[in-house]
């Protein structure tokens, strides 16, 4: 597999650290609100990731923190009357109502930042004994980016460059407009912890290094995020880590693009701020998922009405196969055509399709297009064949690609009660008797509870509207 590297502006193929394992770090939410739709996509991007490298074998160690202390969420707890704990509590549970209805896999582990203060601390101490951290008065402790040769590797620019926009705010008392907190001493009502510098905070920064090394060790195989965290989250990452451990941090850094709101910026200012949870209420979550990896991850997407439209009737093509594979295996029988096995060898290229898209640094909108020619090949060769080993091989390997991409994962119809399977059979009953008039007066009235029925040669098909 070959990845495209924000480090190096290249696509490298992928060789790990330890062969066969693969340790992943994906900046997780701040928890002081509901996640929004932008916040969607590196959750349903990075998770088709760490799918795709454990269908090609690989043991994968993943890790998704929460930013459980924040300058954001001590806000919002004096807006509420609350306290920072009962925010970010009350977020992480919403947060995990949105990350499930889009099929976002728990991680291996999800850390907070509140839960790994003392390595936080060992860091920063370590970063003060070799003189790249300094102390001030007020309990602040800063990070000196001049003294890291390095510093602008990630986001491609020279310090000097990235020093043009840096200013020092009213009350800060860094030595340099670049430096960056570290530690925060705590103000008067701020939650805090103590520390060699006094009571504080951590840094937003310095929680990532902190929960990535501890989780998964000095050097990472693969760091991950949106393109907004490249600079300065990322860049500050890696300095405060290389300068502490003397080793790389993470070898290959792997960024989403942005989404934009009918080809604008999405922006609060700009009224087109939608949240996932907005979002679904209207169209379900799926669509949602569907969208985020319909284009190639690191190419900007754009959310609009009609596009969450598009993204809709192009799961229900998928589902419709999957519950035609369905209705066919219940009335297939044991024969088998004589050119069953060209069948089973033209589905096999479009496994191989896939696996071509995907490994081309994560090409899902290439792997989609292989899933929707495999679709047709069902459709062609399969639907109609009559042979239960032909439905069952389809059946399998259109599972086995949509579950790499978090797709068709809400299958289950439902029971039906016994008021509606007796229309059903009345039905039927009625169309056997020629009965038109009363048959199509038991559809209307199915159709009314949300059920369609389909009459094919097999017999009834039905499914929820």
């Amino acid at each position: 597999m070959r990845v495209y590297n924000t480090l190096t502006r290249t696509k490298q193929e992928l060789k790990t650290i330890d062969e066969g394992e693969v340790k992943i770090y994906a900046c997780g939410p701040t928890v002081y609100n509901y996640i929004h739709i932008g916040n969607a996509r590196p959750l349903c991007v990075f998770d088709t990731l760490r799918r795709y490298l454990e269908y090609r074998g690989y043991k994968v160690k993943f890790v998704q923190n929460f930013t459980d202390i924040d300058d954001k969420i001590i806000k919002k707890a004096i807006e509420e009357n609350s306290d920072y704990k009962t925010v970010s509590e009350k977020y992480i549970e919403e947060f995990w109502k949105d990350a499930k209805g889009l099929n976002f896999r728990e991680a291996t582990v999800h850390p907070k930042a509140t839960e790994n203060i003392d390595e936080i601390i060992h860091i920063i101490e370590t970063l003060v004994e070799k003189g790249y951290a300094y102390p001030v008065e007020n309990g602040d402790v800063y990070f000196s980016p001049a003294k890291f040769n390095e510093y602008g590797k990630l986001s491609h620019q020279p310090l000097e460059d990235l020093e043009a926009g840096a200013r020092i705010n009213i009350g800060e008392l860094k030595k340099e407009p670049m430096d960056f907190a570290l530690w925060k001493g705590a103000k008067p009502g701020e939650p805090y912890w103590e520390s060699p510098w006094g009571k504080g905070r951590p840094g937003w920064h310095i929680e990532c290094s902190a929960m990535a090394g501890r989780y998964l060790g000095k050097t990472i195989d693969i760091h991950c995020g949106g393109q907004d965290l490249i600079f300065p989250h990322h860049e500050n990452e890696i300095a405060q880590s290389e300068c502490c451990n003397g080793v790389p941090f993470a070898n290959y850094w792997m960024h989403n693009g942005y989404i934009n709101v009918d080809n604008v910026k999405m922006s609060k200012s700009l009224g087109n701020f939608f949240t996932v949870r907005e979002v679904a209420e209207k169209f379900g979550y799926e669509p949602i998922r569907y969208l985020m990896i319909s284009s190639q991850y690191r190419s900007p997407i754009n959310y609009s009405i009609d596009i969450i439209e598009q993204c809709k009737a192009a799961l229900e093509r998928l589902y419709t196969c999957r519950d035609n594979l369905d209705f066919a295996l219940e009335n297939a029988g044991d024969s088998v055509p004589e050119n069953a096995d060209e069948i089973k060898a033209q589905l096999d290229s479009r496994r191989e399709q896939f696996i071509k898209a995907m490994d081309d640094d994560l090409n899902t909108a290439d792997g989609i297009s292989a899933v929707f020619e495999l679709v047709k090949d069902i459709n062609v060769n399969v639907i109609n064949s009559g042979s239960k080993e032909l439905v069952e091989y389809a059946a399998k390997l259109f599972d086995e690609l949509t579950n790499v991409l978090g797709l068709v994962y809400n299958r289950d119809k439902g029971s039906l009660d016994s008021e509606i399977e007796a229309l059903i059979e009345a039905r039927t009953k009625a169309r056997a008797e020629k009965n038109w008039a009363e048959a199509d007066r038991i559809r209307d009235e199915l159709k009314a509870q949300g059920i369609v029925l389909e009459d094919t040669a097999q017999g009834v098909k039905w499914h929820r509207e």
